[in-house]
């Protein structure tokens, strides 16, 4: 592994994506050092989702390379499994198993990904149901669960497979108002830890509090990125300031 590769645990070198004539991603170019939060913010369509899966082989990209610790994602199964057990993913959806419990969707992919023991599983799934403050909905199903505690079992489910990144696409989005906070909580009890994160969300107070750095993303383009402060007090571009503008007064 290159030193490059050591410092940096995610990279983008000149990647493209389509899907058919249409091209989503346009020349991205990324590093992630670790344990830096990055925020990507941006209008719909902007093509900050489909950045985001392009990391863990939900979305392959068409052209250029993408490296997770310094293994390239290429269409070799091996690499893709090899990547995808270090990196978690929460979605807009929950995406919990309604026939299982709680402890089981925590619990069910650590057996057969990690093949750990069902003691053991349930003990760390445990663990991780504490650290996102809801230890006592163990047991029941995830229907029973309002939104924002679904939402917070997902994050638990991600955290279960000891990630070293952690994506999170949108996680408030579906979410009723009253909700967001306490899965905003939760990340930025994360980001505090130390975590590798990517987080694509129209939160700016989560963004300002929370990210290191700010990428503001625009019809496929990575059109700036800075510090926080840097990105809200003095943006650069103009299709970042009538993003600001838009979204901070709303």
């Amino acid at each position: 592994m290159s030193e490059q590769s050591k410092k940096y645990l995610i990279q983008m070198k000149n990647v493209d994506k389509y899907f058919g004539e249409f091209q989503a991603l346009k020349n991205i170019n990324l590093e992630v050092e670790r344990k830096e939060r990055i925020v990507i913010c941006g209008p719909s369509g902007s093509g900050k989702s489909t950045l985001i899966r392009c990391l863990n082989r939900l979305e392959k990209h068409n052209k250029g390379q993408v490296f997770i610790d310094g293994n390239e994602l290429t269409d070799q199964i091996k690499d893709i499994n090899a990547v995808r057990r270090e990196v978690g993913m929460v979605f807009q959806s929950f995406n919990l198993f309604p026939h299982m419990t709680v402890v089981k969707n925590l619990m069910v992919a650590q057996q057969l990904v990690r093949k750990i023991s069902k003691a053991d599983a349930k003990q760390r799934a445990m663990h991780f149901l504490e650290r996102v403050k809801i230890p006592e909905q163990a047991n029941k199903y995830p229907i029973q669960l309002s939104g924002g505690q679904q939402q917070r079992v997902a994050i638990a489910r991600a955290l279960c497979m000891k990630p070293k990144i952690m994506l999170f696409d949108e996680p408030t989005s579906a979410l009723d108002p009253e909700m967001i906070n306490e899965v905003l909580e939760v990340m930025v009890d994360l980001a505090t830890d130390g975590m590798t994160m990517i987080c694509v969300t129209h939160e700016m107070g989560f963004a300002r509090s929370v990210a290191d750095r700010i990428i503001f993303m625009d019809l496929g383009e990575i059109v700036e990125e800075s510090k926080p402060s840097e990105f809200f007090g003095n943006p650069k571009n103009e299709r970042t300031k009538n993003f600001l503008e838009q979204i901070l007064t709303h």
